[in-house]
């Protein structure tokens, strides 16, 4: 994908036009108009030639214990939501954030768009062939936000009234301005309420459920493969928007102890294609045949969105993890380059904030006025080098043991109230030993943890490192039970009210929330109230620096690294489109088998 291509689709987006009067449209964008016509012919990076059939497996690393992928109980089968369910809109992933009609064949905004009207499409049917229906909307809604995961309850509690004026016609209203509001009710999942008004939502299920979408459940094997078969009657095989999408028979994902058993499985030709999340073994272990004479083919893929806002959380609920300058110390002291040189081969560079890497992100940006009239008395506790847009977490010299660093650390632990007494940090006023774990998943967090380790027993500090399975850490996210351990946020070009999810007060204590660190800060509730009443790419933009300052200025994850982009290998008999989206190919149903 071109630098040009990619600009000429963000453009609108980002110059925040003044949309058109109010009328059913095929599309709706965040901020300006949709980059794609209403007589589109296919998604700008889907080959709608591409060839149809045959079967497409992936390794996955974990277990699964239900299907259901919309509520809080169960571990859950991955994907299901994307091949089983659909929503009225869906995104088109060139553009920062526009969804175009899928059920629906039209959405209707006003001006301030308190007021949303979908019509569905007439040939939209269930996959026992029931038509998708009015009800059905309204029945999704309530069972979402009563019944789902927290953030629907976020999310669809916005929507005061809904009203259906026919069996296709849905008229939502809100009251409280939220411009981003009809994007995400048009990308609500839309459940057959004839299926599961006669069963538990949520309870977890291993039953084959039912949605709207390209494929159905075939197989389920609790903890080992999911396997999807196409709907040969799939009401939506020919619509514009699914032109070059879901092109195989049958989608299968087989799962597998760990990364070690997914990568042997892959080797062996038991999966066609392998994000690879580790640098060691992108770098040393593709040496196998299939790898070395050309039926494995390997990219980079470049990702134009923000880079991963990965690192380790401190659980700022613990009383050690409260002060800020005990984090900032932590956070400092983190030695990026002696790791990316001896463990990661020199394939990363450090993330910076929230949404790095891209024109969202503070780092490179002073501060302007609109910032600074959007933070008022706050950006006053804020680092100056962070208003200017130049801090970043201190170079070590790569020793593993940059004195320097570690004394600046020390100073700061002081500050805090804890100094180093026979070789242990321990705090001045009760004696207590700094202290705590990293919990970990998987045996790459454990390689970063120990090698974090390290480091901190340098500064007296004690880390013990524990690995769980899958299931005790997704307890753990949504319990908020840790001291410290990996998360990942994945943010757009256009965020919107999943920050709240992430990072507002609110999940300090509602369990469920992805606000693992246990952020409670006023300001940065603010500026994600700021950034969703943005009407223009201007406030938009300087909003989410803002909140970006904020949220780097109160040091509440040790940022990671990240590599810009995906390192994928497939086996030659899997074939894509030339274009990739914004994002990346990962899970966007773009894959095809190569005639």
């Amino acid at each position: 994908m071109t630098k040009t291509w990619i600009s000429g689709l963000l453009l609108a987006a980002f110059l925040g036009m003044a949309p058109a009067a109010a009328e059913p449209r095929h599309g709706l964008a965040m901020h300006g108009e949709p980059a794609l016509p209403a007589d589109f012919k296919s998604l700008p990076y889907a080959n709608p030639d591409a060839p149809k059939g045959g079967v497409f497996r992936q390794a996955i690393a974990g277990s699964f214990d239900t299907v259901n992928p919309f509520i809080v109980k169960g571990q859950k089968a991955v994907s299901i939501s994307t091949y089983v369910f659909e929503s009225m809109m869906s995104r088109n992933y060139a553009e920062a954030f526009t969804v175009y009609g899928l059920l629906a064949e039209s959405i209707d905004v006003g001006p301030d768009r308190n007021k949303m009207t979908f019509v569905l499409r007439p040939e939209a049917r269930f996959s026992d062939g029931a038509p998708v229906t009015a009800a059905d909307v309204v029945y999704s809604l309530e069972t979402l936000r009563d019944h789902g995961l927290p953030r629907f309850k976020t999310y669809y509690s916005k929507i005061k009234t809904i009203e259906t004026p026919d069996a296709r016609t849905i008229v939502m209203t809100q009251d409280q301005g939220d411009r981003e509001l009809p994007l995400i009710m048009g990308l609500m999942p839309i459940l057959p309420k004839h299926y599961w008004e006669k069963r538990d939502f949520e309870e977890s299920t291993l039953d084959p459920i039912m949605g709207s979408g390209p494929y159905v459940l075939s197989e389920i094997k609790p903890g080992e493969r999911v396997s999807l078969k196409k709907n040969p009657d799939y009401w939506g095989k020919d619509i514009a928007f699914n032109r070059g999408l879901w092109n195989f028979d049958e989608v299968r994902f087989d799962y597998f102890r760990d990364n070690n058993t997914a990568f042997e499985a892959f080797k062996k030709g038991l999966a066609d294609i392998r994000v690879e999340p580790d640098p060691t073994r992108w770098s040393q272990a593709y040496d196998f045949p299939a790898a070395t004479d050309g039926r494995i083919i390997r990219e980079r893929i470049e990702q134009q969105t923000p880079a991963a806002a990965a690192g380790f959380a401190f659980n700022t609920r613990k009383s050690l993890f409260q002060d800020p300058k005990v984090r900032r110390a932590l956070v400092e002291v983190f030695d990026f380059e002696w790791m990316n040189d001896n463990l990661l081969f020199d394939l990363y560079h450090r993330t910076l904030g929230y949404y790095s890497g891209s024109t969202l992100s503070y780092f490179g940006h002073p501060a302007d006025a609109r910032e600074m009239a959007l933070l008022g008395a706050d950006a006053a506790r804020i680092d100056p080098r962070i208003l200017d847009g130049s801090y970043a977490p201190p170079k070590t010299d790569g020793s593993g043991r940059d004195r320097k660093v570690l004394r600046d650390a020390v100073g700061l632990l002081k500050e805090a109230g804890w100094e180093i007494r026979g070789g242990q940090l321990t705090n001045v006023a009760t004696g207590e030993l700094f202290a705590f774990t990293i919990s970990c998943v998987s045996r790459e967090q454990e390689k970063v943890a120990l090698h974090y380790q390290r480091t901190l027993k340098q500064i007296g500090i004690d880390v013990r490192i524990r690995i769980v399975d899958s299931t005790q850490f997704q307890r753990m996210l949504d319990t908020y039970e840790f001291d410290m351990l990996p998360v990942l946020w994945y943010n757009s070009l256009s965020p919107g009210n999943e920050q709240d999810y992430y990072y507002g007060s609110a999940g300090r204590i509602i369990p469920g929330t992805r606000n693992y660190p246990g952020i409670a800060d006023p300001a940065v509730d603010r500026m994600i109230g700021a950034l969703l009443a943005a009407t223009s790419g201007e406030d938009f933009i300087a909003a989410v620096r803002a909140l970006d300052r904020l949220l780097v200025n109160g040091f509440y994850i040790v940022p990671f690294y990240n590599s810009g982009g995906q390192w994928v290998a497939r086996w030659n008999t899997i074939g894509r489109p030339e274009h990739p989206p914004l994002s990346g190919f990962e899970g966007t149903g773009l894959w095809y088998v190569k005639p």
